[in-house]
């Protein structure tokens, strides 16, 4: 059976507010859990009127509280944006309140555009390249530093698994030199996405967290009872992206017929043409998208989102992708 999870980024929907969001994250983690999901991960994002999962720590925290078995964690923390201190802090925290089930993933983007980048009190001249340097950093507070003048408590000891997120190669050689599982953001970046397997699965080096290489990819799965019905649901998702490539990101509007012209199957056009890795359909038409997908690049775990507006199609849509994961043996 293949390894599903869930990707959130607790959508904002139009009319709707933030404490609504966050109280349907809680509830499709739930959902999620019960389903037989690995991981259930959040996503920092800043300046995003969709997107109520900002404050990526406190909302892991609450959907943690609310949860029992699934892990959770956060896909990612933009670690430029933060102190690897505070960070390891924030982290040991949530892994003292919930032992065993709290994933770090970390990716080195902004989440934002500059000027909220600025007010996020980044260095305007801050080196992506540090990336690594704030990785090893993060894990060093992580280790059990006796005697050292500088210590994360909590953090100091716990065992927070590490993630690398990434969009582009650069991602997949930090991963694979420090050992570390890898997951590419294919969902809405896939350009790179083989170039960046390659690479990873070829180059990587076990360390004391990982013996060989794991991959986790993104897909956007928006799954109905029939074919027309998850197109027409597909179309907020696409709309809310069409306004972000604008310059104007909104809430998540209600579907609209005007954008279902943009949704083709998986596989109906090359994949290095692609803008996302999406399957949009029926539960047969899920299906084969996602064993297509996985005998093309054989991760080890898919991670899945869903943009849609009404919450409980939303809830249906991860029952499918449930189905469609058991199918795969």
């Amino acid at each position: 059976m293949l390894r599903l999870s869930v990707l959130d980024l607790a959508p904002i929907t139009q009319g709707s507010d933030a404490a609504s969001a966050l109280r349907n994250t809680l509830d499709l983690a739930r959902h999620a859990e019960r389903l037989g999901f690995h991981r259930y991960w959040l996503a920092e994002h800043h300046n995003m009127p969709g997107i109520a999962s900002a404050a990526t720590a406190v909302v892991i925290g609450h959907v943690a509280a609310g949860t029992r078995t699934i892990r959770v964690g956060a896909g990612g923390i933009m670690l430029p944006n933060h102190a690897p201190l505070v960070i390891a802090e924030q982290f040991g925290t949530l892994e003292s309140l919930f032992p065993g089930r709290i994933d770090l993933g970390l990716g080195r983007a902004p989440g934002t555009d500059p000027a909220t980048a600025h007010a996020l009190r980044r260095t305007l001249a801050s080196d992506p390249d540090a990336f690594p340097q704030d990785i090893l950093e993060l894990m060093g507070y992580f280790a059990p530093r006796d005697g050292n003048s500088v210590r994360a408590v909590p953090g100091a000891g716990l065992n927070v698994p590490l993630y690398i997120l990434g969009s582009s190669t650069f991602g997949a050689q930090v991963a694979a030199t420090l050992g570390l599982p890898f997951a590419f953001a294919s969902h809405f970046a896939p350009a790179q996405m083989m170039q960046a397997l390659q690479i990873y699965r070829s180059t990587f080096r076990p360390s004391l967290q990982l013996a060989q290489p794991y991959a986790i990819l993104g897909v956007n799965v928006v799954a109905a009872e029939t074919d027309e019905e998850a197109r027409f649901l597909a179309t907020s998702g696409r709309e809310a992206f069409a306004n972000l490539r604008r310059g104007m990101p909104t809430t998540l509007p209600p579907p609209n017929r005007a954008f279902e012209k943009e949704i083709l199957p998986f596989g109906g056009v090359p994949l290095e043409e692609v803008t996302s890795i999406a399957m949009v359909g029926s539960p047969a038409t899920v299906l084969e998208g996602v064993r297509r997908f996985s005998a093309l690049t054989a991760p080890d775990e898919l991670i899945v989102v869903s943009h849609i507006y009404d919450h409980g199609a939303r809830v249906r849509s991860f029952e499918i992708a449930a189905e469609a994961g058991a199918a795969l043996v």
